[in-house]
């Protein structure tokens, strides 16, 4: 992993300092959440992931995040607590951040920059739709919205990225997951 990005300092949702080198050699999934966004539901196909594979290496990691529509306005308290009663989430989760625009998180800058296109589903609109609603990316290596996710092999290359509507259980998605957690 390069040094630059395993020792950014992060913090975990209950404020505890930490860096992604806590997680080296783990296969990461690194998805920006919301608690009221249209895609929420996913959180209990990222738990299933993490309950699945996380005895292979994965870490699905949680950062909340509130760029679009505000849909993440409670405190990491809140959060916290919307995420275990509702979904049950035990996965790591960590303090809000922000993913796009003035003050990105270098996480989340190194990210983009690195991986700068995203995988859409077959006949996905959701791309189309966020348009249609003004929600238009201004660079290239924007996150387009909520529960974008980016996968990081053991060797901390980011070697995925995957849009908003890509489900937990999509199988093209998983055959990348399960390909990096096979290496």
């Amino acid at each position: 992993m390069d040094k630059n990005i395993a020792n950014l300092p992060l913090k975990r949702i209950d404020g505890t300092e930490t860096s992604l080198a806590t997680y080296q050699g783990k296969v990461l999934l690194l998805v920006n959440v919301a608690s009221k966004c249209g895609l929420t539901p996913q959180y209990e196909g990222l738990e299933k992931l993490h309950e699945q594979y996380q005895g292979q290496g994965l870490v699905v990691m949680g950062f909340p995040a509130n760029e679009f529509g505000a849909q993440e306005p409670g405190s990491d308290a809140e959060i916290q607590e919307f995420c275990r009663s509702n979904f049950g989430v035990a996965f790591p989760m960590f303090s809000k951040l922000v993913v796009k625009g003035p003050g990105q998180h270098p996480l989340y800058h190194y990210l983009t920059h690195t991986q700068p296109d995203t995988w859409f589903p077959p006949h996905s609109e959701f791309r189309a739709r966020l348009e249609k609603y003004g929600m238009k990316r201004e660079t290239l290596h924007e996150v387009h919205w909520n529960f974008e996710k980016f996968l990081v092999s053991r060797q901390g290359e980011v070697v995925g990225r995957f849009s908003p509507d890509t489900t937990p259980d999509n199988p093209e998605f998983k055959k990348a997951l399960e390909a990096e957690l096979a290496k």
